[in-house]
């Protein structure tokens, strides 16, 4: 019996032991990259099927070969020759792109971002690609930027690449769902454009005043990135009804209206029509209630008002 109750003691301590092991590991697992996150295509290869090495040893982006691969962190890598394997293989940390081979750029603003190989820079022998010559270019001018991108790698990680909003755009009043999408993640340019919302695709975003926006294109992106303020929704995205009568509540972004080229996002038929009976009125009080909502909630985190009154 003695030996019995030993055995039970001895069992429940190594349970005890394992569980406490398994939550060291879990709580430094994305510390350590093990929660890997990376940009890949289809075939599971990054960078394009370039040669990760050559970007140290040769100062260039050269094209690898699918006969010479490792396979590291879930992503396959090709390689020029059979010297840059072996030296990726010795030492793969130093060799990868950081940031899973996503944008560097993108990173450092919370979200991802495909690359493009030609658009590199090594800084402090760590591997940064780019978007784009644009990307590159905001990189460059924020002397914080690989601060920041460093900041918000493990959280962009531990949600799986879903965008982060920086601590720097927490200031806004703006309507985001759990994603941090503005307008429930529908392209604010299409309801200009195709007279419709249409759904956009998560990886085509651009961070602007506290919110990601989504687009369905690129050109629709563009579009934004040239006049934000003739897409974006009024109110911060919130419902104009309830802006009107000085609330803040949640939007149902296929019932809208556009008011002299302003797009209005309403929280249901209802408010619409409330909205529709009185327009100019309705908009000169949401353009009045607007600035004081602003001056009180922005920053500060604030949920929904309670349903509004008529």
């Amino acid at each position: 019996m003695k030996s019995q109750s030993n055995f039970i003691s001895f069992t429940l301590k190594m349970l005890v032991l394992l569980a406490s092991f398994s939550a060291i590991i879990a709580c430094d697992a994305p510390a350590k990259g093990d929660m890997y996150l990376v940009n890949i295509d289809d075939k599971g290869v990054i960078l394009d099927g370039f040669d990760p090495v050559a970007f140290f040893t040769q100062k260039m982006p050269v094209k690898g070969n699918a006969q010479m691969q490792t396979k590291w962190h879930d992503a396959i890598y090709y390689f020029s020759s059979n010297e840059n394997k072996m030296l990726f293989d010795s030492m793969p940390e130093k060799y990868a792109p950081q940031f899973g081979g996503y944008c560097g750029y993108a990173v450092s603003l919370g979200h991802l971002a495909p690359v493009d190989v030609n658009f590199f820079s090594i800084i402090n022998d760590r591997l940064i690609l780019q978007h784009n010559a644009k990307a590159t270019d905001g990189w460059n001018k924020n002397p914080n930027s690989l601060e920041l991108a460093d900041k918000y790698w493990p959280q962009l990680l531990s949600k799986r690449g879903k965008p982060i909003i920086p601590d720097e755009e927490k200031k806004f009043l703006v309507n985001v769902n759990d994603d941090g999408y503005v307008a429930e993640g529908y392209d604010v340019v299409s309801y200009f454009t195709d007279s419709k919302p249409v759904k956009g695709d998560p990886k085509i975003v651009k961070l602007y005043n506290g919110g990601f926006y989504v687009f369905a294109s690129e050109e629709h992106k563009q579009l934004f990135g040239a006049d934000p303020s003739k897409y974006a929704p009024q109110y911060g995205g919130y419902c104009a009804y309830a802006i009107s009568r000085n609330k803040l509540r949640p939007i149902d972004p296929e019932i809208y209206q556009i008011v002299e080229g302003r797009l209005m996002l309403q929280h249901s038929k209802s408010a619409l029509e409330s909205f529709s009976e009185d327009i100019p009125g309705n908009t000169a009080k949401a353009d009045g209630f607007w600035p004081g909502l602003v001056s009180e909630r922005a920053g500060k985190q604030t949920g929904y008002d309670e349903m509004v009154q008529k």
